[in-house]
């Protein structure tokens, strides 16, 4: 069979490690896919360095539409990033019959219902696995292995250069600034980490999960999107001594009236396998009513894990490339005319439970108040610990650490904003989420 010709936008460090990969492996490939799968056309701004990776294996072009325009080309791969001239790309290479295979989390989490629905029209793929996760094959896992299951919950490290910071802050007492400098200096982290450490990426890779899981439309808009840049060491600490771990979830759960749809730094047991994922690694738990609890762990970015995502979609397309379009899994694992209308819940209703810590003055009767202030917007508390005066700064002042059990987001920030009146309560009061994820 003629084998699968690619047309390559971009050859950066992943665009150089499908090269790499598709070269190395290309027998074990066409074994699996039933023909070949070579990269015909490479466009890149950088053309002398695009040259150096591919040799005389590729035609090298600074233009990327010269890909798409070339007949010969069957699956456009976009390795660009961003969403501007990506999404022209991508339209473009849909438009002219191509499929498509991209990387690029934040295009489909902002645009991708119009990218599918592009897709659908002309009778193309467009496949993704690289966009979530690197290399650990969880689109895959959620679109075919677990299609049996009504999907309850997924919740998952999806950010490699977050998880590194907590995992630092945690091992060596330190405050958030350091770390990331720290994180810079190593490269796991951008010159400009805004989008990881403000929680942005992970909430594009949450928010393609929760489409794949609910069947529901791709909407990051309606997702709550909250970062790791006001955590403190203390907090890291005193979850420590909780039993408890931190960490940037990205988080999307059904519920009768919805779904949620959030990423935020979560209090998860430290018993939980997914709490003691270290270092700049990904995972992803997904709870089915048929198989229980599931878990994916893996290298979450970098050259050749993502490039083993890119080259599996490319095998994908390879072995569908002749079906015809209603024999394709779609994009989002339901039909297309069965998609839900299920709403992203707004977060007053997300219903978690909570830790809270409290700098109050150290006087008789200021547990009674803030407990007091709890119970009338009917939040129960599962522990209150409170920390001897010396194991603070002041003597005159203390922390209050509260667990509470399940309740709304809304109940909570009532009480919160009655507590933070008191004269007792001396800063900010802190508060974070907390999910047990059994």
């Amino acid at each position: 069979m003629r084998p699968v010709r690619v047309g390559l936008l971009g050859i950066g460090t992943v665009g150089s490690g499908t090269f790499t990969v598709l070269k190395r492996n290309q027998e074990e490939i066409r074994r699996r896919a039933g023909r070949g799968i070579e990269i015909a056309m490479v466009a890149d701004l950088n053309t002398e360095r695009a040259k150096e990776v591919v040799g005389d294996a590729a035609q090298v072009v600074a233009d990327a539409r010269a890909v798409i325009a070339n007949p010969d080309i069957d699956v456009v791969v976009e390795l660009i990033g961003g969403y501007g001239i990506a999404k022209a790309l991508v339209l473009e290479a849909i438009a002219a019959g191509k499929h498509v295979v991209t990387a690029n989390k934040a295009l489909l989490a902002v645009h991708g219902t119009e990218i599918f629905a592009a897709a659908r029209d002309k009778g193309v793929i467009v496949a993704f696995e690289a966009a979530v996760a690197g290399g650990i094959p969880i689109i895959k896992a959620l679109r075919e292995g677990l299609t049996a299951n009504q999907v309850q919950w997924v919740a998952g490290i999806i950010n490699g250069t977050t998880n590194f910071i907590l995992s630092e802050m945690r091992d060596k007492g330190l405050d958030f600034d350091v770390v990331l400098k720290e994180a810079q200096r190593l490269g796991y982290a951008e010159a400009d980490p805004t989008f990881d450490i403000e929680g942005v990426d992970a909430a594009h890779k949450a928010t393609l999960l929760s489409a794949i899981a609910f069947g529901i439309p791709v909407q990051f808009d309606k997702a709550h999107v909250e970062g790791i840049t006001k955590l403190s060491a203390t907090d890291i600490k005193y979850a420590e001594q909780l039993g408890y771990r931190i960490k940037l979830l990205g988080i999307a759960r059904r519920r009768d009236a919805g779904i949620e749809l959030r990423t935020h730094p979560t209090l998860v047991p430290m018993k939980r396998l997914i709490a003691n994922v270290e270092g700049a690694m990904n995972a992803v738990l997904v709870q089915g009513d048929a198989v229980g609890t599931t878990m994916y762990y893996g290298k979450g970015a970098g050259s050749e894990p993502t490039a083993s995502a890119v080259v599996a979609d490319l095998v994908d397309i390879a072995r569908l490339i002749d079906a015809a379009p209603a024999a394709r899994v779609p994009s989002l694992a339901f039909q297309p005319d069965a998609m839900s209308a299920l709403p992203i819940l707004p977060l007053e209703q997300v219903v978690t439970s909570f830790y809270l810590r409290l700098r109050v003055a150290d006087k008789a009767g200021v547990l009674a108040k803030i407990t007091g202030i709890l119970a009338d917007q009917g939040i129960s508390i599962d522990a209150v610990i409170q920390r001897e005066a010396d194991e603070v700064s002041e003597g005159s002042q203390t922390d209050l650490i509260i667990l509470t059990h399940d309740t709304t987001e809304g109940g909570m920030s009532q009480a919160l904003a009655a507590m933070q009146a008191l004269p007792t309560v001396l800063a900010p009061i802190v508060r974070l989420r907390k999910e047990e994820l059994a």
